[in-house]
């Protein structure tokens, strides 16, 4: 009888040595060279956007004294300047206005774009293209062309000049780049979903809500965004219907009399510049993902 010793593991292979010396500097260096040659143009073009944002801040921790000065480095942070554009009155009231706007503008919007890209997307009725056309046609039209009857009816059959609401209440009745946004989305998602929806009982409503909507998370973001960006930047509306009425101007409308007020102060008008733009920054950061995501389907299908 032959009996077999098994013997121990066999120790795994040594990792091979780590190149050293002039010929490894010499590698890496030509590594991190090949790096940037790929990504120059991006370096490049990221450089040109990063570089003002760095200026803004920079100049906003400033003295008074530095910010009229010629020096791109703060002597000494001044972080007390932020504290101070708070303090400002009616900077918080700028604030609330901007979120009331820009949030039920948001809101109003997805809520009245999707049944209409919905219907625009998957049903089939007489119409449907000139109803299309009609909303690109929308699109075409400068606001400038019909401010002027708006405001007149807003002031006066509904007395509601002097606030917000003239630009709000009309987001309830739909978009026109978010509705064809959000139909061009649609038109990716499979027919069989819904088709499948429909055998299981389930109505137009139901089927939108249980199975469209949830499917198209990434367009209802990037609209979501794209009005929200709009609506808190928007200069041209509040200055029409808001500029009589202090308490209801919006971070954007309220920063040109900010400026106005601290002519001479750049580090205080850099501060609340900077104040009003870290929401769109910090959103977009975060929600970036499905943004571009959201952006590149819609043209997957026409």
């Amino acid at each position: 009888m032959t009996t077999t010793t098994l013997g121990a593991p066999a120790a795994p292979a040594p990792a091979p040595p780590q190149p050293h010396g002039p010929a490894a500097a010499r590698a890496r260096r030509k590594r991190v060279l090949h790096w940037i040659a790929v990504h120059s143009v991006a370096i490049a073009v990221a450089l040109l956007f990063v570089l003002p944002f760095v200026f803004v801040f920079l100049t906003s921790v400033m003295s008074d004294s530095q910010a009229m000065s010629g020096d791109l480095w703060p002597d000494s942070w001044h972080w007390s300047n932020y504290k101070t554009v708070f303090e400002t009155p009616g900077f918080l009231d700028w604030w609330r206005n901007s979120l009331l706007y820009a949030g039920l503008g948001t809101l109003f919007t997805v809520c009245s774009a999707i049944p209409v890209a919905y219907a625009l997307a998957k049903f089939r009725f007489r119409g449907r293209r000139t109803a299309m056309l009609l909303v690109i046609s929308t699109m075409m039209l400068p606001p400038q062309v019909i401010v002027i009857p708006m405001y007149l009816v807003w002031a006066q059959q509904f007395h509601l000049s002097g606030t917000l609401w003239p630009l709000i209440i009309p987001m309830a009745f739909g978009d026109a780049y978010s509705i064809f946004l959000l139909r061009q989305f649609l038109l990716t998602i499979p027919k069989e979903y819904i088709e499948s929806a429909k055998v299981d009982g389930c109505g137009e409503f139901r089927t939108m809500v249980k199975i469209v909507v949830p499917m198209a998370k990434p367009g209802i973001a990037a609209i979501a965004l794209f009005q929200f960006f709009y609506c808190w930047n928007d200069y041209f509306g509040p200055q029409i219907y808001a500029a009589q009425n202090p308490g209801a101007w919006t971070l954007s409308y309220g920063l040109e009399s900010f400026k106005s007020a601290h002519s001479v102060n750049w580090n205080m008008t850099m501060a609340a510049t900077l104040l009003v733009m870290a929401p769109v920054i910090v959103i977009f950061f975060f929600a970036q993902k499905a943004f571009v995501e959201g952006v590149t389907l819609t043209g997957v299908k026409g």
